[in-house]
């Protein structure tokens, strides 16, 4: 098994925490994906902060361009590695 990560990145909290719940039913996604804040550099501000939101894909049966058109629904993105 490999140690495949996807990151989705997204404007705010509640565009991650949809995009949570939408991965199990768009993708079949078993495991729970984890929600990491993302501050950018120098801001302390929460309205500067991103979510991410990261999961894992052992399997490599995740596609890489359905998971950017996906995060983009909620004006997110797909990082690369």
């Amino acid at each position: 098994m490999s140690d495949v990560r996807h990151v989705l990145v997204l404007p705010d909290r509640d565009a991650a925490e949809e995009v949570v719940e939408a991965l199990g039913e768009r993708f079949g996604v078993g495991e729970e994906p984890r929600l990491v804040r993302d501050a950018l550099a120098g801001e302390d501000d929460a309205e500067d902060a991103q979510w991410l939101v990261v999961l894992r894909d052992e399997d490599g049966r995740l596609d890489a361009g359905e998971l950017d058109r996906f995060a983009g629904e909620w004006d997110g993105w797909r990082e690369e590695p």
